[in-house]
Parts: structure tokens; C-alpha cells; sequence
């Protein structure tokens, strides 16, 4: 075997004779790449020995340039341990081309076979991202694959001639590169050996990326997994080969993203395939996007390059359309000049709605036709027991304030009852009845993934009722603390799949196999990291859009806007600080109960009330008996609205069930 990572000068020349495998591409005949052999003999220097030079080994610059069969190798264009990529003269078309080959020989003629196999199903993809393959060859047992040059320059040589581009245009270069690699694994094709110079950029800034499965790495080059016949095509080993390599492929991606925005080589290596052997799990070394860049570089694009570079696996983009759908998110958001991060939910608003109305809709709402001269709290009641309709009357009477319709003075509209007073028993009809019947488009699993989410979120409501100050009103208290979570509701039932990525992303892992006894387990993401990571916009912040949107003014966002966990909590400035703490403390509370394993559940309660013990007087197991009641009051239908909602909890004395009492409230909310 010959490898090319060294140049050797006392090594021969290449030999002359040329076995070239000349692939048309797919055209009208079937899809059927046509298949020619030929050899030819130019002139050349006496035959190579065993250990044959590589085409980077150049002869003296005065010689001109160097032969490669038909070919005049004219400039490396880059390399790295598994590819390198030349530019050539094709004297045959009188044009420049651009050679793709492998640093290493396959091993023998199984390997060679392998390769080939490999390389024509790549080449037989048609992707507007994947560069096109026009000529396949074989010269001295040595692949390569010959792409246009008039596809554009590779990414260095672009940058080179065009410093200094914007982040929106560097995140495109990669979404586009990203949906080329999406469609290949999805055919089974991988790259390999991601690395700037295999990505061409053209003057109208398209990018393609070229040599899918060029690389000939050594679990290929021995057929390890990849030599199965035909009659095999969903062989275990081979499947799991294809999965380890794309995901390799979206690693080298996420370097790339890092290489881009730092301005610097990832663990100072040039070469992709060298920093990922010294990276989580084949090594030890740790990469994170420097504070120092040469652009300013948005919170959400820096958690999009963390996460793809984690140093724990399980946190990194493991599928293409992961990664591009997170860097689309955060490129339209960031290209909007208004609308900010609502641009990611308005069209999904408009086709299936916010929520889909809780089954028993239409009893709810034919028993609200008989109460007609009612008190509005009996009304009210019944209708918080729905969020959807909660929060489409809230919308509709917020919007009608915007535009200056029927209400005149005061501020946003923050209870049911307001809402039913102003909009009339009719209004609800028609409001409950366009609401889209559950589950909507949710699939089975996601249904129930939503219908705990909202119980999560009523759970909340009630925590918060009973921990307000005295004199607040409780609907308006429940439905504050239901705001706050209006982000992850929408994710929920709009994003399901994201919204579990965002879950996994936030739970801890166990430590490395192998770790001392006693070696902590590894820390998950906070909520706002992983959802910069999953979506390229913070979850909190939909949220806050959507209010937006609806007519809910800046103070009703703030109150929206949970408390951060990083920071002490201070001395309120008014009654809708005192509002937002309390929602604030008791969706911290539920959490605990939905993120943590109930070993850890009392330390994190205790450390929750000592946040919020000044504040909204908390003291020893004042919380924990708080979930205790609200849970009680959850499952026997409380009023949630009037005077029958329930009354803030006093201060109690310490206890010794914390924990138990905790551990007994998370079982009931889906833990």
C-alpha cells in the first residue's frame, strides 16, 4: 500500500499506463452509467516500485507540470489524511478540472472493488449541492474522480478572494452543504472526510460539496464491513459503518461551522480528520467556539457550534437535517429586520392554529350555551379548564385592543372572565368551535408528550395560585404562570420532535464507561442552550413573539419571562414583578420534578425556596407541601377563577418528607 501523507523525493515517477473506468453520467438510458475500459501509454519515466508516489510529490517547478495519465496536475488544491483534491488540465477537453483522490491506495482488488462499488453509487446522485461527478478512473491502481472545475472555487480559495463574509453568508454556505450531505445519507452514501477544499463555491454563491465516498479509510480499504454482496444490501455491520461515517461527516460540519466563525484551526490542526481523533470518544481534547471571534458571533449561533462540536457525542447533531434545520431557524431570524423569532411559527400558526382544543370540546361548549345569565366565574371555570380556549380568548380580545376596537383604557386583558364579559357567550361558541379538534396533526406519541406538557403546565398554575401574595388575583396568577410556558406549548404541539431533542439534550448522562468510582455524571444543557442548539431560537422568546403578536403589551412579556436561574432574585418594582416571581418559583418547582431523579429532588426543591424565601416568604418545606396541594387540587378538578380559586398557602414549619412528598408529586407529572 502507498500512502501519500509524505512526500519522498528519491520515490519514482508515476507509471504511464493508465487504466482508466471513463462513467458517463445518468442520462436517458435508464439511469445507467455507461462503463468503458481502455489503457493508453505516455510518455514516462522507468515503472514504479512497490511503494508508489503520490501525485503531491511534484516534480521541480522548472519541469512543469506534472503527469497524471492524461492529466497535467497543475496545483494541490488541499489535502488531509484521507483526500486531496488537484487541480488539472484535461487536454482532452482543453479545460480545467478538478482531481479527487484518495491519500491512500485500496489494499488490494477486493478493496479496489469496494471502492468502486462506493464511489458509483455516490456518483450516481443528482443533487443541486453535490458537485457533480463527470469521469470516474483508475490510473495504476490508484481512484479518483474527476469533477468541473466551472463549479466554482473550493471554500479556501473563496475566502482567499472574498475575506471577511457575514455570518448569514458563511451559516448558508453550510446550510447548503448540509442539504447536499442530507440527501446522500439518505441514499446510504456518505462522505467521509469532510474538509474545506471539498466544498466549491460559484460566483451566485451556491455551494456543492464533491468526492462522496472518496476517502479510502483503513475500515474500508480491508472491506471491514463494506464487502457484502449485492444480495446483502441491509447488512447490520455495514448499516452501522454508514451511520458512524455520516455522523463523522456532521462532525466535520461542525468543525467547518467553528472554522468560519473563529477565524482558527479546530485544536490547531488543519486537518478535520486529525482533530476528530483527539475529540470525544476516540480522545480526550475539548472544543469550544472562543469568545474572542473575528465577527460578533449571536448567542444562539454560538450554542448551534457548541452543540456540534460537544465533547459529549450524545449532544451533537447525529443527523444532517437536525443541524440544518437549527441553522435555518437561526438564519431567519437573524435576516429579519422585524418579527424576530415568530417568523418560525407564523405559517404554522395560520394552517393548523396555536393549540388544539382539549378532547370534550364540544360538550364544553354546548355546556357554556346553557349558562347563558350565569356569573361569569362559573363561565371562566369552565373554560380554563381548556388551554386552547383559554388562550384564543385572551388572543382575540388582545387583538381587538390593538387595533383599537371596543376596549378603551387600562391595559392588556389577563382574565377569562374580562374576556367572556367582552366577547359574549356567542364569541366563546365561535372561538371554541374553530379550534382544531385534539390531537390536530400530533402523531400518537406526540399527543401524549403534549397532553403531559400541559399538565405540567396546569400543575404550575396551581403552585403559583397558592404561593402568591394575598390580594392578587388567582386567574390572573394561573394564567401569568400558563404564559410563561406558552414557548414550550407551541414547540410541543408544532415541533414535537424538536421539543424532544430539546428534552434529551437537557438531561444528564452517566459518566464515561470506564471512569473511576464516584466520577460524577455529565451535566445536560440549560432549556435556553439546548433550544438555541435544536431550533437557532430561544424557546422564551416564541413565546414572547407569539404575545407579541397577539397584542399582548411589554408588560404582560416581562411578566412572561420566567426569572433567570443564574441570577439572585431581587426586590420587586411593582405588582407584576411579584406576579412573574410567583409563576417564576413554581414552574423552577415543577421542573425539579420533571427533569431531576428523585435522589436530587429535596436539595433542588430546598435550594428553590431559598431563592424565593425573601421574596414570597418561603420557608423550609413550604414548597414541596405547595406541589403536595396543588397536585391534590389538580386531580380533583379546584376551581381555578373567583373566590372559590384556592388561597395562598402560609408559611408553615419545616418537615422531615421533603423529599418524599416530592418524589410522590413527580410520579403524577409524567417524570
Amino acid at each position: 500500500m502507498c500512502c501519500l501523507a509524505t512526500p519522498n523525493p528519491n520515490c519514482p515517477q508515476f507509471p504511464a499506463h493508465l487504466h482508466l473506468l471513463s462513467l458517463s453520467t445518468p442520462r436517458s438510458n435508464g439511469g445507467q452509467f455507461v462503463v468503458i475500459r481502455m489503457a493508453t501509454t505516455l510518455p514516462h519515466n522507468p515503472p514504479a516500485t512497490a511503494n508508489r508516489r503520490s501525485p503531491s510529490a511534484q516534480a521541480p517547478r522548472s519541469a512543469g507540470p506534472r503527469a497524471f495519465g492524461r492529466f497535467a496536475l497543475l496545483r494541490l488544491l488541499g489535502k488531509s489524511e484521507l483526500t486531496m483534491s488537484w487541480l488539472a488540465s484535461d487536454p482532452r477537453s482543453g479545460q480545467e478540472v478538478v482531481l479527487a483522490m484518495p491519500r491512500v491506495q485500496p489494499a488490494d482488488e477486493f478493496a479496489m472493488e469496494v471502492w468502486q462499488r462506493d464511489a458509483r453509487k455516490a456518483s450516481r446522485l443528482n443533487h443541486p449541492h453535490l458537485a457533480h461527478v463527470i469521469e470516474m478512473g483508475v490510473q495504476d491502481h490508484w481512484p479518483y474522480f474527476v469533477v468541473d472545475r466551472a463549479l466554482g472555487l473550493t471554500l479556501p480559495e473563496w475566502l482567499d478572494a472574498h475575506p471577511n463574509p457575514t455570518a448569514l453568508e458563511q451559516v448558508g454556505w453550510l446550510c447548503q452543504a448540509l442539504e447536499g450531505l442530507a440527501y446522500a445519507h439518505e441514499a446510504g452514501v456518505s462522505h467521509g472526510d469532510v474538509q474545506p477544499h471539498q466544498l466549491l463555491i460559484n460566483e451566485h454563491g451556491t455551494v456543492r460539496i464533491m468526492a462522496l465516498a472518496c476517502a479510502n479509510e483503513p475500515s474500508r480499504a480491508d472491506g471491514g464491513g463494506r464487502g457484502t454482496t449485492h444480495s446483502m444490501p441491509l447488512d447490520p455491520t455495514e448499516l452501522r459503518t454508514q451511520r458512524a461515517t455520516a455522523e463523522r461527516d456532521l462532525l466535520g460540519c461542525g468543525l467547518l461551522l467553528y472554522v468560519l466563525l473563529s477565524g482558527e484551526n479546530p485544536l490547531n490542526e488543519s486537518d478535520f480528520s486529525r482533530a476528530i481523533v483527539r475529540m470525544p470518544p476516540l480522545g480526550r481534547d475539548l472544543l469550544r467556539l472562543p469568545w474572542t471571534t473575528p465577527a460578533p458571533v449571536s448567542e444562539a449561533l454560538r450554542a448551534i457550534a457548541n452543540r456540534a462540536v460537544a465533547s459529549q457525542p450524545r449532544q451533537r447533531y447525529l443527523n444532517a437535517r437536525t443541524f440544518l434545520r437549527a441553522l435555518q431557524g437561526w438564519c431567519e431570524v437573524e435576516g429579519q429586520d422585524n418579527g424576530g423569532p415568530l417568523v418560525l411559527l407564523l405559517d404554522r400558526l395560520r394552517t393548523v392554529g396555536h393549540l388544539p382544543a382539549m378532547p370534550g370540546v364540544g360538550q364544553r361548549v354546548a355546556r357554556l350555551s346553557a349558562m347563558d345569565g350565569q356569573h361569569t366565574d362559573a363561565i371562566a371555570e369552565q373554560i380554563l379548564q381548556d388551554m386552547a380556549l383559554s388562550f384564543e380568548l385572551l388572543r382575540q380580545v388582545n387583538s381587538v385592543h390593538v387595533s383599537g376596537g371596543q376596549l378603551s383604557g387600562g391595559g392588556p386583558v389577563l382574565t377569562v372572565r374580562r374576556a367572556v364579559a367582552m366577547l359574549g357567550l356567542n364569541g366563546v361558541r365561535l372561538a371554541g368551535n374553530g379550534l382544531r379538534a385534539w390531537p390536530g396533526p400530533l402523531s400518537e406519541a406526540g399527543a401524549a408528550a403534549m397532553e403531559r406538557t400541559i399538565e405540567r403546565v396546569r400543575l404550575a398554575g396551581h403552585v403559583a395560585q397558592l404561593l402568591r401574595p394575598a390580594g392578587f388575583d388567582p386567574e390572573m396568577v394561573y394564567l401569568v404562570t400558563a404564559l410563561q410556558n406558552l414557548g414550550r406549548l407551541l414547540v410541543q404541539y408544532h415541533f414535537a420532535d424538536e421539543a424532544e431533542q430539546i428534552r434529551q439534550l437537557m438531561r444528564p448522562a452517566p459518566p464515561p464507561a470506564g471512569s473511576e468510582l464516584g466520577t460524577p455524571e455529565l451535566p445536560g444543557m440549560s432549556e435556553s442552550m439546548a433550544s438555541l442548539a435544536v431550533l437557532g431560537a430561544d424557546i422564551e422568546s416564541l413565546g414572547a413573539a407569539v404575545a407579541k403578536h397577539w397584542g399582548l403589551g411589554e408588560e404582560v412579556q416581562h411578566m412572561m419571562r420566567r426569572l433567570p436561574t443564574t441570577r439572585p432574585v431581587r426586590s420587586p418594582d411593582g405588582d407584576a414583578d411579584l406576579i412573574r416571581a410567583a409563576a417564576s418559583a413554581a414552574n423552577e418547582a415543577v421542573d425539579v420534578l420533571t427533569y431531576l431523579p428523585q435522589s436530587k429532588m429535596g436539595n433542588a426543591l430546598a435550594s428553590v425556596t431559598q431563592r424565593y424565601a425573601r421574596l414570597l416568604h418561603l420557608e423550609g418545606t413550604s414548597l414541596a407541601q405547595a406541589l403536595q396541594q396543588a397536585r391534590t387540587l389538580l386531580r380533583q378538578g379546584a376551581s381555578l377563577s373567583g373566590s372559590n380559586a384556592p388561597a395562598p398557602t402560609p408559611s408553615g414549619p419545616a418537615n422531615a418528607h421533603l423529599t418524599t412528598a416530592a418524589g410522590d408529586t413527580a410520579r403524577h407529572v409524567g417524570h
